[in-house]
């Protein structure tokens, strides 16, 4: 048998990447998302354990000193990172996994699994991402501002991606994310140890 690709997607705020990777998961019954952990609040309608494992600061803490991370980073005053053993195991049994993690997490990944395949998703201009990301009325003023600032970052970093995903037009967007990870994933990774 054959293991699953890991495959992380990043990019800023308000790109769509949620939308995309749902298109993608059920295109692809070979794929599987796995939950990243957080030390954010939960917003309406996330269920703990399906859209993130919310932990406290010194759960989260914890769990770094466990090794139970595979990359962990700070972003926008929380914590995020990806459960190792969720991860590792879904990948022996030959599935596909996909992750959704922001620029320090991906660059981490890269480094510890240089096999990991590599999509960037943005928004079409930071004039757009600005407008999305003030539509959720989920974020404050500040937090606008820090994760637009972010995202000029991130975007200067896209070169670093082996794929990128142009969310202006939806269905286009979503007909790129489902063939570029369905040739991923066909593609497999090594053989798995019997």
């Amino acid at each position: 048998m054959r293991r699953g690709r890991l495959i992380v997607v990043s990019g800023p705020s308000g790109a769509g990447k949620d939308t995309l990777i749902g298109d993608a998961l059920e295109a692809i019954p070979e794929l599987a998302l796995i939950a990243s952990a957080t030390t954010r609040r939960p917003r309406e309608g996330e269920v703990n354990g399906r859209d993130h494992v919310f932990l406290s600061r010194e759960e989260f803490d914890r769990w770094i000193e466990e090794g139970r991370l595979l990359e962990w980073a700070e972003y926008s005053g929380n914590l995020y990172g990806t459960p190792k053993q969720s991860v590792d195991d879904l990948l022996e049994k030959g599935r596909s996994v996909i992750l959704r993690i922001e620029l320090q997490g991906a660059r981490q990944i890269k480094e510890r699994r240089p096999d990991a395949v590599m999509v960037f998703v943005r928004a079409p201009s930071l004039e757009e991402t600005r407008r999305r990301l003030e539509g959720r009325a989920t974020e404050t003023t500040e937090s606008v501002e820090s994760r637009m600032a972010t995202a000029i970052k991130e975007i200067a970093a896209r070169d670093e991606f082996d794929h990128e995903v142009v969310n202006g037009d939806r269905e286009q967007a979503r007909r790129q994310m489902v063939e570029t990870l369905k040739r991923i994933v066909a593609e497999g990774g090594h053989d798995a140890r019997p």
